[in-house]
């Protein structure tokens, strides 16, 4: 359940500290004096997009910040987890979202920063806003199905079907190409054979060649790199060289020595420096040699290195990206040998996957049938009470001609609002009042199975009234003992039987609007007006009377 929500300059609503109980809490106020407000900073918690329109004049940045209680936090812990999330604590979700009106704003989820597409994603978990245009949505059949699918708890039906559709696709697909594809003439079959060879000749990875250009550029510098070692070899041992020199002055340190033999160590150390100085001319002499290159190994490294510069022109810039494209030769080339044979192969596993499909299908066609009569009977039971005494609802499954990505079957929701009437869809219903009453009936069914914590109403009591508006009242309190429920209604009849009540008020100054949040239900006279005015007048004492008994019934 929503334990708290702070709201900083949105919209209109300058700041609002709020406490949430469970159970059912009805929103109301007059038309126009913002409920909306309420409804926009659940939204932004669950991930909906922000306007910085949204911003409220003056201010220079919107926040709001929320704390749902979990009634099991397994689920969302885990998720969380998947997202590099911090685990919530207790049980407690903490969301906070800004919107500044210069710079990005900023999402934080138990106080770790994340993606608005990870909060959409999260707001799901959590939160279901049944607004009023969503009665519109229940034309549609794809609608009508996603509805039955969720109250029959199909999803993993579905992704299984959902994936064994998609590669049955892939495979008609494949198939199709094969049968379309241009034939390739024997010039161009030799011309892809001998790009492959010359592709599987060359042996081409990262380490080979990473040692191909390393011996390549070796080969380039040889004659430089022959020429310069060699005469620092020279230079170093050679009759003239330093070495020579240095013999000379070995002799003449050790002469030296017997007349002093405090000298003796400084003639070791130029002995010392001879010899190293003869070890390294030797190393420069070994270099030159191995910087020969014989004529042989010359042309097999020009010729290698010459076929790498042409393979990485026409196919990519590493062995990787070469490798895999002569990969795709050669494959075309073998698919040019038995097109016939690949296409009946691609068509025999597509039958495969299609008795798999049709499987799978008839199972997901018997769970829906049984949901929809289900379905059907208890939303049917709801209508008798929400003011339709003879009133028919039937969800209708039927089988679709061909697999479609939902299922080989749909539904369609019929409805006869009066006794003499042929049950018709929902499109041919022309009150929108009794439209309403049909969602509310549906989503008061569909809640039963619904783990969701929080459940909004938006005005779905709309166009209704007299019994029927008790009714409602009734059935979303009886939905507040299983979720939280929030009702934003213009009926008293609805709001009386909420346990808590929140009234939305709008100020207008001479410069300036202002909208109020303020909870009711620990303040019986406030409500009490709150009440009588909704019912017309709240100065009127027949409107306080009828207020009160309203509120007395709910004891």
């Amino acid at each position: 359940m929503l334990v708290f929500l702070r709201i900083r300059n949105l919209a209109v609503l300058e700041k609002a500290e709020l406490e949430f109980p469970a159970g059912f809490s009805a929103v109301t106020g007059e038309t126009g004096a913002g409920k909306s407000v309420l409804l926009g900073a659940l939204g932004l918690l669950a991930g909906r997009r922000a306007d910085r329109d949204a911003i409220r004049r003056g201010g220079e940045e919107l926040s709001v910040e929320g704390g749902v209680q979990l009634p099991d936090p397994l689920p969302i812990d885990a998720w969380l987890a998947e997202q590099g999330l911090p685990s919530c604590e207790e049980g407690l979700l903490l969301i906070q979202r800004s919107v500044h009106r210069e710079r990005a704003g900023r999402i934080l989820v138990n106080g770790s920063a994340t993606t608005l597409a990870r909060l959409q994603e999260l707001g799901q978990h959590w939160l279901d806003i049944h607004g009023p245009g969503e009665a519109q949505s229940l034309f549609s059949e794809r609608k009508q199905l996603e509805l039955l699918d969720s109250y029959a708890k199909n999803g993993p039906l579905l992704e299984r079907y959902g994936e064994t559709f998609r590669r049955w696709k892939a495979l008609l697909s494949r198939a199709e190409e094969l049968r379309t594809a241009r034939r390739l003439g024997p010039d161009e079959v030799e011309f892809l054979r001998a790009q492959v060879d010359k592709i599987e000749r060359a042996k081409l990875s990262e380490d080979t060649i990473a040692a191909l250009e390393r011996d390549f550029s070796r080969l380039e510098s040889a004659r430089e790199l022959i020429s310069g070692a060699s005469n620092l070899a020279g230079r170093i041992s050679g009759n003239r060289g330093l070495c020579a020199l240095l013999a000379e002055l070995v002799n003449d340190a050790r002469r030296l020595s017997r007349l002093d033999a405090g000298l003796g160590e400084l003639a070791s150390r130029i002995d010392s420096a001879s010899i190293e100085l003869s070890d390294i001319a030797e190393d420069y002499a070994r270099a030159a040699r191995e910087c020969s290159f014989d004529e042989r190994t010359a042309k097999t490294l020009r010729e290698r290195m010459e076929l790498w510069m042409e393979l990485k022109r026409k196919y990519g810039p590493d062995a990787r990206t070469v490798n895999a494209r002569g990969a795709e030769l050669k494959a075309r080339i073998e698919e040019q040998g038995d097109i016939e044979g690949r296409i009946e192969q691609a068509l025999k596993e597509a039958d495969a996957l299609l008795r798999e499909l049709r499987r799978i299908g008839g199972e997901l066609c018997t769970r829906r049938e049984e949901a929809a009569h289900e379905l059907g009977e208890k939303s049917g039971g709801l209508l008798a009470r929400l003011g339709f005494k003879s009133a028919k609802l039937r969800v209708e499954v039927f089988r679709e001609d061909a697999p479609r990505e939902y299922g080989d079957s749909a539904c369609r929701i019929v409805f006869a609002p009066n006794p003499g009437m042929p049950p018709r869809p929902l499109a041919k219903i022309a009150s929108s009042g009794e439209l309403a009453r049909v969602m509310l009936a549906i989503k008061t069914v569909l809640a039963e199975a619904d783990s969701t914590p929080v459940l909004v109403f938006d005005e779905v009591d709309a166009n209704v009234g007299g019994e029927a508006a008790v009714e409602v009242g009734k059935e979303l309190a009886g939905l507040g003992a299983r979720h939280q429920v929030f009702a934003v209604t213009h009926l008293p009849q609805v709001a009386a039987l909420a346990s808590a009540h929140f009234l939305v008020q709008k100020t207008q100054l001479e410069d300036d609007t202002q909208v109020t949040i303020s909870p009711l239900h620990g303040e019986r006279e406030r409500r009490v007006a709150e009440l009588a005015r909704m019912l017309g007048d709240r100065h009127s004492k027949q409107a306080v009377e009828h207020a009160q008994s309203l509120l007395e019934t709910v004891k």
